[in-house]
């Protein structure tokens, strides 16, 4: 590594040390007893562990209870996603508060003989009174004579996204214990993990307390938080090789007094993803939220329909809509009139679902589903009122009309003025099918500052998915305005509810007003294929994709005004999207990198009237990732995370001064009370873990 790069890093270990030295002396001089005086400022601690007994790293350990002694009250929160043990025991612990006391109860069938085991709190435990968790506490035991030692580091990241995934689980299994992988990997779903770890909010985790041998590793992103894999739902990650932890290079580990979490340089690289492979074919739900709409959500991707229909409605008059790009989830729209729909919609559905051993069946379900028009307070107020007039006119003799009432069609895109981009169509989308289209009663028109008008020539282009969005198609100049006017009942949909008039004014977007982007692409190898999303650095969402893009140079107008990075998807299927992997066939999702310049930066500021040339060397984007290449990434990511609280602490003035906020975590990674490496005292400076060599 260069040099000035390797002092940086001393420099960002020293100023870790300062941070975490400050957190923890003020703890060292605390007396005893803790409160905090009426008036004063608002207590920002977690409790402080006094005792354990047995104490923490007990060997030979037989017991069935464990008693944790705080300085204060305490609560118990979400222990069924916090509380993990690793490796996982037959039952889980039951935790008890006797007082300031915390009893752990451990059940005596639940232990392997010879085995360490980490009862791992997560934020389990906080404050009684403000809620201030404890992060990190562990209470670790020994079956056997000895505890397992060893340490070792990672990082897990959304594959697609290229962002941290935090709260996943990493498994690790013992290489010696398992059958050989051959065509099928079955390790996730045949066999309980031997050690257990779990990343913080940063995508970081320090796994511990492992042995001197080949681990299998793999991560998991626990969607529903019931610390279980379930194969496509959540996401998985899997190393390709083994590791040993006393074969690996040293790590610095500090403690984030921000976060108030251990964070450490990351020796393991995860990229996560939704094995679809192994999603289950099923109709998960169904649903019916208005009168002509049913909605169908699958397990997985592309359902196999032989047939579908309902009471009262012809075959023909059911309209289909896949929404999502995976096919999983389908509207059906209903062409029928309102009056001859039941509340109860009765129907089934043939299609093909995976039965107990994942075998696709051909399955009949009925469909029952329910909707009845509830009024609003206002609506029934109004339908009062006329009901009121019209028996009025009724015993008066006089004749009554009722008013006309407001069309309930919907554009959903419809804007009484708009910016149209010259380089595209403007998209039309309502909010069910149409039954009825006019389109030559449709007119627009164009002037220009001269005050002449002109009829424009346009056409409507269906969507090919969606039956209810088109695009509307013409020569678009920036030096004219546009108005487009839909008149009454020129469209209908498909409950036959016409159209109000409808008229919108139309501007050309100025493309002096945006940042135009020269891409120079030069792929790693001719036939490759990528996808360039221009992503927003603050939200984190793609604003504009350019897809199927080879050998040679891209202009990208129209790009806004504001932080941008330049995510790339290597597309080696050539379908223009990212594409996930498949864990059994130990196949990785495609790769998504952000573009980085020549400093290493990957946000960059297009602003007005600005013209950007960027050349994508996609062996370079794309090359293998090393452990130095990571750490150098995250170190960055973490500055400029940093660098945004600093701000957001300078605009919050001087409101937080006086508070009485030490970031202690005692207890945790560096504290007495069984912290995360043990030891009676604190330690402030940032420990190099493994094998205790130097780096």
């Amino acid at each position: 590594m260069r040099t000035d790069n390797k002092n940086i890093r001393i420099l960002k270990r020293v100023v870790a040390s300062l941070i975490v030295l400050a957190a923890v002396l003020p703890v060292l001089i605390r007396c005893a007893t803790i409160g905090t005086p009426e008036g004063g400022p608002k207590d920002t601690l977690p409790p402080v562990v006094l005792g354990v007994m047995p104490g923490n790293y007990t060997t030979n350990f037989d017991k069935d209870e464990v008693q944790i002694l705080f300085d204060e009250y305490i609560q118990l929160k979400d222990q069924q996603k916090e509380l993990y043990v690793s490796p996982e025991m037959k039952k889980k612990p039951t935790l008890l508060m006797r007082g300031k006391t915390l009893i752990v109860t451990i059940k005596d069938d639940s232990l392997k003989p010879n085995t360490t085991y980490a009862i791992e709190f997560g934020a389990t435990i906080s404050d009684n009174n403000e809620g201030n968790p404890l992060h990190g506490y562990r209470y670790v035991f020994s079956t056997g004579a000895e505890i397992d030692s060893l340490a070792m580091s990672g990082y897990t990241e959304d594959s697609e996204k290229v962002d941290s995934l935090g709260r996943t689980f990493i498994y690790f299994f013992e290489e010696d214990s398992l059958p050989p992988i051959e065509d099928y990997d079955s390790t996730m779903f045949n066999f309980k993990p031997h050690k257990i770890a779990r990343s913080q909010k940063n995508g970081i985790f320090i796994a511990q307390n492992l042995k001197p041998v080949d681990y299998r590793i793999y991560a998991f992103y626990d969607n529903n938080d019931n610390q279980l894999y379930e194969p496509g739902e959540d996401k998985i990650g899997f190393l390709e090789q083994t590791y040993n932890p006393a074969k690996m290079e040293p790590f610095y580990v500090w403690y984030d007094s921000i976060r108030r979490y251990p964070s450490a340089d990351p020796q393991l690289y995860f990229r996560l993803f939704v094995d679809e492979s192994f999603s289950r074919q099923t109709l998960k739900e169904k649903m019916r939220p208005d009168q002509h709409k049913v909605e169908l959500y699958f397990g997985a991707k592309h359902p196999d329909i032989r047939s579908l229909k309902f009471q009262g409605v012809k075959p023909e008059d059911i309209i289909y809509e896949p929404v999502s790009s995976r096919g999983d989830t389908l509207y059906l729209w209903l062409k029928t009139p309102s009056a001859e729909l039941p509340d109860t919609l009765k129907g089934e559905i043939v299609y093909f679902k995976h039965d107990s051993i994942r075998q696709l069946q051909e399955t009949t379900e009925e469909l029952k589903l329910h909707w009845r028009l509830i009024e609003t307070k206002e609506q029934e107020k109004e339908r009062e009122r006329l009901e009121k007039e019209r028996r009025k006119a009724e015993e008066n003799g006089t004749e009554w009309v009722e008013p006309h009432k407001p069309s309930t069609f919907k554009m959903t895109s419809y804007k009484t003025t708009a910016e149209v981009n010259p380089e595209k169509d403007l998209d039309v989308e309502f909010a069910t099918p149409l039954t009825r289209f006019d389109s030559a009663s449709i007119r627009l028109v164009s002037w220009s500052e001269l005050g002449d008008t002109l009829r424009e020539r346009f056409h409507f282009i269906p969507d090919t998915l969606s039956p209810r969005k088109y695009r509307l198609r013409t020569e678009w100049s920036p030096l004219r305005k546009y108005e487009l006017f839909i008149p009454t009942d020129a469209l209908a949909d498909i409950s036959g509810e016409g159209n109000d008039s409808l008229k919108m004014t139309l501007t050309v977007a100025d493309k002096e007003k945006f940042a135009v982007v020269n891409l120079k692409v030069i792929p790693r190898k001719e036939s490759y294929r990528y996808v360039v999303q221009f992503v927003d650095a603050k939200s984190n969402k793609s604003v504009q994709t350019i897809k199927d893009l080879t050998s040679g140079t891209y202009t990208v107008n129209y790009i806004e005004p504001t932080d941008l990075k330049i995510r790339i998807i290597e597309d080696m299927n050539g379908n223009g999207k990212w594409d996930a992997g498949n864990m059994v066939e130990h196949r990785q999702s495609e790769r998504s990198e952000f573009y980085k310049d020549e400093n290493g930066e990957e946000t960059f500021t297009a602003k007005t009237g600005w013209e950007f040339d960027i050349t994508l060397d996609m062996t370079t984007i794309f090359a293998p990732i090393t452990m130095q290449d990571l750490i150098e990434r995250l170190d960055k990511r973490e500055m400029e995370r940093l660098e945004e609280e600093e701000k957001k602490r300078k605009e919050q003035g001087n409101q937080n001064k006086g508070s009485h906020n030490h970031n202690n975590q005692s207890g945790g990674m560096f504290g007495g009370g069984g912290g995360m490496f043990g030891g009676g005292g604190g330690g402030s400076n940032p420990m190099n873990i493994g094998n205790l060599g130097g780096r």
